[in-house]
């Protein structure tokens, strides 16, 4: 398998980038994994490296980069793809730019009306896959649909949960309860025999671990993966505060430390390496922004597990 990563996204890059290919390379040694980036920032590596020393920003808007920077360290990733030289792309780059080039490079798997990026949060009960996390802002009750069978296919083929329950984020349990496009979409799910359907589910459902999948729009999805994000934080800010008043409370958080370190590990975004663009003609990861080599040989290890179980194959022959 050919895995093409971009060198120059995110905020550790090209350095941490090399370190979590290096990182990859030596747990999955069949892999052959292609640097895509600014040779002489990237330096001596065992890897072929393509060049380029255009990047796209972190905050330039998706369509400038597609007319402005096609051949951009993103640019260049996702036609490896196209171009038979690579089987999957992974960038910690500008996340809007990784899916504007993959569709309009890559297009859609013939049956998929939309794709949808999918990522993990962690549960009471592990993890659950939630999609769209921010693909799609405006959907139809058929996209839904679609998101909770690729859902189901992803992590019955990568992680080998056998039916997997699908919950559709409403604003209540009953099926009465959302607007249309919630009420259209249950029903679509309901008869389905494509999905293991659970029903409604609200926002405290997800940390419980109710759903394997939970299913959303990619507006409601990532302002729930952004506000999940900024609790972890919140949260390890205000322990490390509440240690720090007092000798009774510094001794508690000694005492404590392996239990919280046990909990942040959980929570971490490095253990997931990134999310996956679902329902594409090829496999692409994008890695938080702030992904260090951890972060980084885990999503080339997802994309790996991805093409290892043929998920996008699996796909076509259930919505084609």
């Amino acid at each position: 398998m050919r895995v093409a990563l971009d060198a120059m996204g995110g905020d550790y890059a090209p350095s941490e980038i090399v370190k979590g290919a290096l990182q990859a390379k030596k747990e999955w040694d069949n892999l052959e994994i292609i640097l895509v980036g600014d040779r002489e920032k990237i330096g001596e590596v065992p890897f072929e490296v393509v060049h380029t020393q255009v990047v796209v920003e972190p905050h330039e808007l998706p369509g400038k980069a597609l007319k402005e920077k096609p051949d951009s360290s993103i640019g260049i990733g996702v036609r490896m793809i196209r171009e038979g030289r690579a089987d999957a792309f992974v960038s910690a780059g500008n996340t809007g730019a990784v899916m504007a080039f993959s569709l309009i490079n890559l297009g859609r798997i013939k049956g998929v009306k939309r794709p949808a990026l999918a990522t993990f949060f962690p549960t009471r009960k592990g993890h659950s896959l939630v999609l769209d996390v921010g693909a799609n802002s405006d959907v139809k009750p058929i996209y839904l649909y679609q998101f909770g069978v690729m859902g189901s296919i992803y992590l019955s083929r990568v992680y080998g949960i056998e039916k997997p329950a699908v919950g559709l984020l409403s604003m209540g349990e009953e099926e009465t309860k959302g607007n249309r496009l919630i009420e259209e979409a249950h029903e679509l799910m309901k008869q389905s025999p494509h999905i293991n359907f659970y029903g409604n589910i609200e926002g405290h459902d997800i940390l419980e671990g109710k759903v394997d999948v939970v299913v959303c729009d990619g507006f409601t999805g990532n302002a729930v993966l952004k506000f999940g994000e900024s609790l972890v934080e919140f949260m390890q800010d205000i322990l490390k505060e509440e240690a720090k008043k007092s000798l009774r409370t510094m001794i508690g958080g000694i005492l404590f430390k392996p239990a919280f370190k046990e909990l942040l590990e959980r929570v971490n975004y490095e253990e997931y390496g990134g999310a996956i663009l679902l329902g594409v003609r090829g496999i692409v990861v994008v890695s938080h922004g702030k992904s260090k080599a951890k972060a980084i040989k885990n999503a080339i290890g997802s994309a790996y597990r991805f093409y290892r179980e043929r998920v996008n194959e699996i796909i076509r022959e259930e919505l084609e």
